[in-house]
């Protein structure tokens, strides 16, 4: 494989660990090839960009995965399916938009008992994703939101949603917060009079945010909740970007091996 560029595009996008996750396993398997990070400001830039930096492929992370999908010339059948992308890749002067979010979240929770009821806190790109894959896995998700415009596209596909001023809580198995609030501030991603209601019913909660013990997850862990941030998502996530980036020449484990020591350093 000759060498090649890729990167993570986002805003902000200083924290991201997939730089080192790529680049570890670029090393680990003998591949010449590196992975950097953009702060991206204007998402309807991101095609101009891409191609300005001579890139390969991308990752592309909040708040850009709209303006990712619509810069794409082929999408596979889910990420047509979700409209929403995450991985892009370079095929003879063609964008190739997949969604690699919305598999990783699904094997994450997979590691919890007896989760059928899911709460999405947000309706960005990212919980557009989760939220099909889950639902075509069997899961019940509700998406509940600050604002009415992102929550018609989940109600025009049959899923349960509301607003924070019409909401009334009741149990769920699994309360995610999907926004990007905690991420640089110590913001919650709801009132906190709703997380009071919601978040003692629930068997654990789930933040999409990794590296950081966010606002949302310390007030689950007062209320003795099973917690866990979004490092197994990203890892998963990853894994199956660069598949997608090496041609899938090497099968899931091979390319854990060497991600995962990421989070060990």
């Amino acid at each position: 494989m000759a060498k090649h560029l890729f990167a993570i595009f986002g805003n902000p996008v200083s924290h991201s660990k997939s730089p080192l996750m790529h680049n570890l396993a670029f090393k680990g398997l003998g591949l010449d090839g590196c992975y950097n990070r953009y702060r991206l400001e204007n998402g309807e830039a991101l095609r101009k960009t891409f191609f300005a930096l001579g890139l390969k492929g991308i990752n592309i992370t909040v708040p850009h995965k709209e303006h990712a999908y619509n810069a794409c010339d082929v999408l596979d059948d889910f990420a047509k399916k979700v409209e929403a992308v995450n991985t892009i890749v370079e095929k003879e002067g063609k964008l190739y938009g997949y969604n690699t979010d919305a598999p990783g979240f699904l094997k994450a929770i997979g590691e919890f008992d007896n989760i059928k009821t899911v709460l999405f806190l947000g309706a960005g790109g990212t919980a557009q994703s989760t939220a099909v894959i889950l639902k075509e896995a069997g899961y019940d998700v509700t998406i509940l939101n600050r604002s009415a415009p992102r929550l018609e596209k989940f109600a025009k596909e049959g899923f349960k949603t509301a607003m924070f001023e019409s909401f009334t809580p009741k149990a769920y198995d699994l309360v995610v917060n999907m926004t990007s609030a905690g991420l640089e501030d110590e913001s919650l991603p709801a009132p906190q009079s709703i997380l009071d209601a919601v978040i003692p019913e629930a068997k654990a909660c789930v933040d999409v945010i990794y590296g950081k013990e966010t606002p949302f997850l310390k007030l689950a862990k007062t209320h003795g909740k099973p917690t866990k941030d979004g490092s197994d998502m990203l890892l998963y996530q990853g894994i199956i970007a660069f598949e997608h980036f090496t041609g899938h020449r090497f099968d899931f484990e091979q390319i854990k091996h060497h991600m995962q020591k990421a989070f060990e350093l």
